[in-house]
């Protein structure tokens, strides 16, 4: 080893590396670990920030002339070095972790030239971070053609999307340099399986003018056999060809909606329509075929709820919200085929939670921001039980018939489990943050996930956590079961693919924007449908090799 790397490597085993021998180390989820390599700790040291932009220059030397960028925040001194130490006029940026939400709502910042991409980072485990980066620059038109480490976790081999693009890995440094200072069984525990990329592209649609202020679930997509439905932040709501991502049809809201609000509620299906609520505080009912209106509801002030159907009772429910003082928010009750109000109930919180049907017992299920969980007859309104949790509750339900149990998560952080019959408790579980999406009851497991970035399996015969896996970002999609796997969306723009036994990640899809909805899926096709918050779809397929046959 050269004496200048050899200079760096002593100085990051003395002021980078650090064990939980001599430190209290943990990550972004509190979870205390092993290990771990600070390099903050020296990016901001001149003398040393120089040594490593000059080392990463020699590595770079070959290439083409590049621009050099990086994610936030420890790129940044890194790229600034490197463009200060070189003798070629070399242009830099970094991008962001989130889009900004104000001004320009842009992803990267500085000077996009069209020169080829050299990304550069302090560490690359298993390369997430700039897989998001890639998608995001290619969907700019931009081409990377090299990746740039102070250390690497991992062999080149392991890195399949990078190399299947054709793009160069280099590092400084990789963890076997380390291994009298890591030891050989804390080496060996870092070292897992490649995380597999199945999934290809049939079509994206974009639709304008999202609105980037609002990172919580929006109207997430339907299907039938040939449509998609969903509504978007322009007031639209859309029905595309699932074919060939191609408009059918849009409708236009009446109203404007509020404070940057227009549609959030996901759509349902029923017959010939396709039903839908707005922030203009209407209820839309729509021919799914045409996009004709067939009735509308305009009784609240705005609504958020997606509504559920009792196709056995001829009846469609949907939370309301309204300006009053104290009654804040409500449900009701309409024919499905006329818009004629059936019952309604109001409550003291505004309702954006989507109610839930239980057809075994014939009751409707919905909660409010006032905390409470409300319990009705289906047919009639008449209350059945009231349950009080400790947060507001905003998203929707999932029964199990067989041991007629009821679940959801609420503001307080905590999944309920309770007897649909009664409401009564039969079991909670604490994750510590707030529960924005609703829960998925399958194979007689539970699997729901927080804002702690977490997603979780408990099992329902003993109320026993099984597994949970932790994603890079916050968790507002819910999860879906398809075809023997769990597939969820997170703010770090990632669909995983989850093995429900074991919670082993089993496929990603690396999105730009971050997928904060529940996606759908045509099993007579065998395509998914991905939504992100900024108003695109995804039509996906799974690539051949890891479809079953």
């Amino acid at each position: 080893m050269d004496k200048n790397l050899l200079n760096l490597k002593n100085i990051i085993e003395e002021k980078v590396f650090l064990s939980k021998k001599n430190a209290k180390i943990a990550n972004d989820t509190g979870r205390e670990i092993d290990w771990v390599f600070d390099f903050r700790k020296i990016l901001f040291d001149v003398e040393i920030l120089n040594q490593i932009s000059n080392l990463f220059l020699e590595k770079l030397k070959d290439l083409p002339k590049f621009q050099i960028g990086g994610l936030e925040t420890a790129s940044i001194p890194i790229i600034t070095s490197v463009i200060l130490n070189s003798n070629k006029n070399i242009s830099g940026f970094y991008v962001r972790k989130s889009r900004e939400k104000n001004d320009l709502q842009n992803m990267t910042e500085g000077n996009l030239t069209g020169e080829p991409i050299v990304l550069v980072d302090d560490l690359m485990n298993r390369s997430l971070g700039f897989i998001r980066q890639i998608e995001v620059l290619e969907s700019l038109g931009k081409k990377v053609i090299a990746v740039c480490t102070i250390l690497r976790f991992r062999d080149i081999s392991y890195y399949k999307y990078l190399n299947d693009k054709g793009i160069k890995i280099f590092s400084l440094f990789t963890l076997e340099d380390f291994k009298d200072t890591l030891g050989t069984s804390l080496l060996e525990n870092k070292i897992k399986e490649s995380p597999d990329f199945p999934f290809k592209i049939n079509w994206q649609v974009k639709i304008p003018n999202p609105a980037y202020l609002y990172v919580v679930p929006k109207s997430a997509p339907i299907i039938d056999e040939s449509f998609i439905y969903f509504g978007s932040d322009s007031g639209n709501f859309w029905a595309l060809n699932q074919e060939t991502g191609k408009e059918v049809w849009r409708f236009k809201i009446l109203g404007f909606g509020a404070n940057g609000k227009t549609i959030f509620s996901s759509p349902t299906l029923y017959k010939e329509f396709v039903y839908f609520g707005a922030y203009d505080g209407n209820f839309y009912a729509l021919n799914k075929e045409t996009g004709k209106k067939k009735w509308i509801f305009m009784e609240a002030d705005w609504i958020g709820s997606s509504p559920a159907i009792a196709e056995d009772l001829g009846l469609i429910y949907v939370g309301l919200e309204f300006g009053f003082w104290k009654k804040r928010g409500g449900i009701v009750a309409l024919n499905a085929e006329t818009g004629k109000k059936k019952w309604e109930c109001k409550f003291d919180g505004l309702t954006h939670s989507s109610p839930a049907y239980y057809k075994k017992n014939k009751f409707v299920v919905i909660g409010s921001n006032d905390g409470g969980v409300y319990c009705f007859k289906a047919k009639t309104g008449e209350m059945i039980w009231k349950f009080q949790t400790g947060g507001e509750v905003k998203a929707s339900f999932d029964f199990d018939e067989k041991k007629e149990l009821v679940t959801f998560g609420s503001h307080d952080g905590k999944l309920y489990i309770l007897k649909v019959k009664t409401g009564e408790v039969v079991h909670t579980y604490d994750t510590g943050m707030v529960i924005y999406s609703s829960p998925l009851i399958y194979d007689n497991k539970v699997f729901f996930a927080s804002l702690n970035k977490f997603i979780y399996c408990i099992d329902l015969n003993n109320f026993e956590l099984i597994w949970k896996f932790e994603t890079q970002g916050r968790i507002f999609a819910s999860p879906i079961a398809i075809d023997g796997k769990i597939y969820i969306g997170s703010n770090d723009a990632r669909l995983y693919e989850i093995e429900p036994q074991t919670g082993k990640n089993t496929g990603i899809f690396q999105s730009v924007e971050r997928i904060v909805n529940k996606i759908a899926y045509n099993e007579k096709t065998k395509r998914f449908f991905v939504p992100t918050f900024a108003n695109e779809i995804y039509c996906l397929s799974k690539t051949v090799k890891d479809v079953d046959i």
